[in-house]
């Protein structure tokens, strides 16, 4: 395995030594991580603390580890650039894997890799080499860049650096033609991006009016022989460019493979077979082109979701403007049944919006306007999801006015959209396996070539007899269905998990997924609604149920402690319109409770140990029993005193989310028999949670790093275990995990770039769905590598038998084009 040493600069303003448990926690966060062989501390000859990781890149990027470091103190971002570009002209996968060769060769390029589908990622040491030299090679490789994706830290600092000289913040770099750098603009060839099919097909025209004047006897034997020189000369235009490129980097590709069986089969004099190979195999190209341009169509919808303008409203008028022109606090206009053009808080109307473009929800969410706009600024993230909406969801009969929150190239949707492309360009295990096998199978297949073309010395038939045998195995035995069996399904399923408001982070997770044995659950939030909530009102002797909450609501509503907010709010609904008493002169009492007066009297509201040490009555043992049976429930507990008479209790609970029964049930069908819940609150609690939705290992009372041990037991004990959390307080147990899976990723940047997997809505129902389509995603990967080495296992034999080449080409190419169109099935994927 590769590995990378990395010295690391730490920014330690504010510990006092490496012995902090800040520096242990960054370096167990990261050896946590698939990928991270070794991390530590280590200082230099000034005696200044570096951070060395050991790291694989073809497991892990280094844009994962500097978003891991980031968050807990490390500073990368000076030492390291992070590029994610789009270009045309990637034909097809072996292309791409030229492409990412050439790239990884460059001095100062840490790790690069091209995809099929015309995204390229580069790691770079901005000391070594500049983004204005890596554009300029990537153009020298002949292709055209259409736009650049850059990574949100660098936009941000790169605007903060403009707007301090007074220029205008950059989006991202779309692709102009009229840059200073000129290049040239092919498009792929002389007809653009058809250009191979067409050729393709030219080459096929000619093969076929050759082969058929080879029948007519009058005609001189050079007219059919220069028709299939001339298709030559279109199936294998692109064939020899990129056998070329590749055997100059030192490298033998299938491209090369095939040339060198087009040559043999023209040195045999047959010349027709020659050119129903090259035929075929540009034919080949060009399909596998078109059907990865349906997998790229899938995800590239969701860039079209977004409107290209909004209606912005100024000093009483709207006026219609783009939407990249949004500044954070401008006002828009959303007019009903129309698309949202920008993340921001509703500050007028109300309507039901649709959310499933970005969240995946069926049912239209309510929206209601936020009754303090002027705070929006100060921390609009916090703000409840009833009051939020995203660009690119759908408004419903109602119209709103909206605050932005967010430009446009930070909006939620633009960074799905770029974590998407993202994914595309991360390679899974069964991808890597393929590539490595392919880098000892293909030598294998010429030594194997060459041995053949001797065999007329040990049986009896001619050189050419065993030359066409050679060309013929070369043929059958070139992996073309392999290299592109794993990409073509990772990037169906990662855009079909898109749709379905799952972001998949890359072939890794979306593979991981499927071979989970077990998961941990964050309790609050994840499993629960991760607020209290009022669930029990018991009265004491002749008290009313309405008398002991108009009380507790009436001396509450003067308090600012979240379980004061959950009585009032539960209270008043409970009590629907009524009149409270008037209650003053709170005081609170830490960690007991408060006291308050009405009309002069005194009422306490608390725990038990309140009334032990406040003055009059104290509890009887039936109402200390009556707490504990309570409390026994995993409840918290108020107890309400008006004066000397207990007027009743009151219990309060996190209360389980109304599908997390359904779901766990769901899981549990699905083969995953071990879940945990992990809860930093106490045993009891978790133990009333888990029971309540059929968890049977409920872990409570732990600290965060309490839950990484947690994590890593299991990880001993089942070998791959996913952590669902919020992506913020759970990241470290997150990145311990084989699977890192966030919710609620649509109103948190954080979720969505620390998660491997990231649930864009808040709910949970959507998880058995995500490992559903891995199972799918793995089981058609397994079909395709079955098919492509199939194949190859059976022509291989049959052409050292005696089975011509032309079949032999028929089956190599049949077998690619089967791979991908089954792979695209996964696009129709329904859970």
């Amino acid at each position: 395995m590769k590995k990378l040493t990395l010295d690391i600069p730490v920014i330690l303003p504010d510990i006092p030594d490496l012995k902090d448990k800040c520096v242990s926690r960054l370096i167990g966060t990261l050896e946590g991580r698939d990928g991270v062989d070794r991390v530590h501390i280590k200082t230099d000859e000034n005696e200044k603390p570096k951070l060395c990781i050991h790291f694989d890149p073809e497991t892990i990027s280094l844009r994962k580890i500097k978003t891991i470091a980031q968050q807990t103190g490390a500073k990368l971002h000076d030492l390291f650039g992070h590029m994610l570009v789009k270009v045309n002209g990637i034909r097809h996968s072996r292309h791409a894997r030229s492409i990412t060769r050439q790239l990884r060769d460059v001095n100062g390029v840490v790790d690069a890799y091209s995809s099929a589908t015309g995204w390229i990622r580069l790691e770079y040491k901005k000391g070594d080499i500049s983004r204005e030299k890596l554009t300029k090679i990537i153009r020298e490789t002949g292709l055209d860049i259409e736009k650049f994706s850059e990574e949100l830290q660098d936009v941000k600092e790169n605007n903060e650096e403009t707007n301090g000289k007074g220029k205008k913040p950059e989006t991202d770099h779309e692709h102009s033609h009229k840059e200073e750098d000129s290049h040239d603009h092919d498009h792929g060839g002389i007809f653009g991006e058809k250009t191979e099919l067409i050729f393709s097909l030219i080459c096929g025209s000619l093969l076929g009016i050759g082969f058929g004047l080879s029948y007519v006897s009058t005609l001189p034997g050079w007219v059919s022989l220069a028709l299939y020189v001339s298709s030559y000369f279109f199936g294998g235009f692109y064939l020899v460019q990129e056998a070329y490129t590749e055997v100059k980097a030192g490298n033998f590709e299938i491209d090369f493979l095939m040339l060198v069986a087009a040559i043999g089969a023209a040195i045999l004099g047959e010349w027709a077979e020659g050119a129903l190979l090259l035929f075929l195999f540009s034919l080949g190209h060009s399909l596998e082109h078109y059907a990865m341009g349906r997998a790229r169509d899938a995800i590239k919808g969701l860039s079209d979701l977004a409107p290209k303008t909004a209606l912005r409203k100024k000093d009483g008028t709207t006026e219609e403007v783009p939407v990249e022109e949004l500044q954070v606090g401008d006002v828009i206009v959303i007019k009903p049944n129309s698309k949202i053009s920008a993340d921001g808080v509703v500050i007028n109307g109300e309507s039901s919006v649709n959310q499933a473009p970005i969240t995946g929800e069926s049912v239209p969410v309510d929206k209601m306007e936020y009754d303090d706009p002027e705070s929006i600024d100060e921390d609009a993230d916090s703000i409840d999801d009833k009051h939020r909406v995203f660009a690119g969801t759908i408004n419903g009969n109602g119209s709103l006015e909206v605050k932005v929150t967010k430009l446009s190239k930070d909006s939620t949707l633009s960074r799905l959209i770029k974590l998407v492309n993202e994914a595309e360009a991360q390679k899974s295990p069964t991808q890597q396996f393929t590539d490595k096998f392919e880098k000892y199978f293909v030598p294998s297949v010429l030594v194997l070539v060459v041995i053949l073309n001797f065999a007329f010395l040990v049986i009896d038939e001619s050189f050419s007899a065993s030359f066409y045998r050679a060309m013929a195995v070369l043929v059958a035995a070139s992996p073309c269905a392999l290299a592109i069996s794993t990409p073509s399904a990772v990037l169906s399923g990662v855009g079909r998990a898109a749709r379905g408001g799952v972001l998949i982070k890359g072939g890794r997770p979306l593979e991981n997924l499927g071979i989970l044995k077990a998961l941990a659950f964050d309790k609050t939030g994840t499993l629960t609604e991760g607020e209290p909530r009022l669930t029990d009102v018991i009265t004491f002797g002749d008290t009313e149920e309405n008398e002991l909450l108009k009380v507790a609501v009436a001396v509450e509503s003067l308090s600012d402690h979240p379980l004061a907010d959950a009585v009032v709010r539960d209270g008043k609904e409970k009590l629907g319109e009524t009149d409270f008493p008037e209650a003053e002169d709170l005081e609170s009492i830490t960690g007991r409770g408060v006291k308050a007066t009405i009309k002069d009297i005194t009422v306490y509201i608390g725990n038990a140990e309140l009334f032990e040490e406040a003055d009059g009555i104290k509890l009887s043992e039936d109402l200390k029993r009556s707490v504990e049976e309570l409390e026994g429930e995993g409840k918290t507990t108020m107890i309400v005193r008006h004066g000397d008479r207990y007027l009743g209790m009151l219990g309060l609970m996190d209360t389980p989310r109304e599908d997390a029964k359904e779901v766990i049930q769901k899981l549990r069908d699905m083969g995953l028999t071990h879940l945990i819940m992990l809860t930093g609150d106490n045993q009891r609690v978790a133990d009333a949670v888990a029971k309540e939705i059929g968890i049977d290992d409920p872990k409570g009372n732990l600290l965060p790093e309490d839950k990484v041990e947690a994590v890593k037991k299991l990880r001993e004990e089942e070998g791959d275990v996913a952590m669902v959390g919020d992506g913020v307080n759970d990241a470290p147990a997150m990145a311990n995990s084989t699977v890192g899976i966030a919710m609620g990723a649509a109103g948190s940047d954080v979720a969505l770039e620390t998660a491997d997997v990231a649930l864009m809505a808040d709910k949970i129902s959507v998880l058995p769905f995500a490992i559903g389509l891995s199972r799918k995603t793995k089981s058609i990967i397994k079909q395709n590598l079955w098919i492509s080495l199939g194949m190859v296992a059976l022509l291989v034999p049959a052409t050292i038998f005696g089975l011509s080449m032309g079949w032999a080409v028929i089956g190599h190419e049949g077998s690619t084009v089967v791979v991908v169109f089954n792979a695209l099935r996964l696009l129709a994927y329904k859970s």
